[in-house]
């Protein structure tokens, strides 16, 4: 089913929930890329996981919601590689940011002990802090 209207508007109800709570760009950049996708290889599964590399390059997920980035690339080593590349995603944290703005957004989602941790650390803490808030929105 295509993510965008006729004008070229996200469809919201068929928008992950995640998305669903976001600004309008992130939705476009989902819808856009995922219908992209879809014609390209009509294939539901990588049209999706297209989606959300072509977002995960200009928003981070934080709590249960998708955000601007304050700079365009790729969020984590997996986004770092091509098609073939089997390494380990961060899920929508923006791993290749700073170590101070990694503790910014962990203190946003009020993650224990975030002043004691790594970078690594905070990413994997930032994943989990994320996921919690994303089923609680979900019921």
């Amino acid at each position: 089913m295509p993510k965008t209207t006729r004008s070229g508007e996200p469809r919201r109800s068929e928008l992950p929930s995640t998305l669903q709570r976001s600004d309008e760009k992130a939705q476009r950049t989902f819808a856009e890329a995922h219908d992209a996708a879809m014609t390209q290889y009509h294939d539901e599964q990588r049209a999706h996981r297209v989606a959300y590399a072509a977002l995960k390059n200009t928003h981070e997920k934080v709590g249960d919601h998708w955000r601007p980035k304050g700079r365009s690339g790729p969020s984590d080593a997996q986004a770092e590689g091509g098609v073939r590349t089997r390494r380990k995603t961060a899920g929508g944290v923006d791993a290749n940011a700073s170590k101070a703005h990694l503790y910014q957004v962990a203190r946003e989602l009020h993650v224990p002990g975030r002043s004691t941790m790594s970078k690594g650390e905070l990413v994997s803490a930032i994943q989990k802090a994320n996921d919690r808030k994303s089923r609680q929105a979900r019921g």
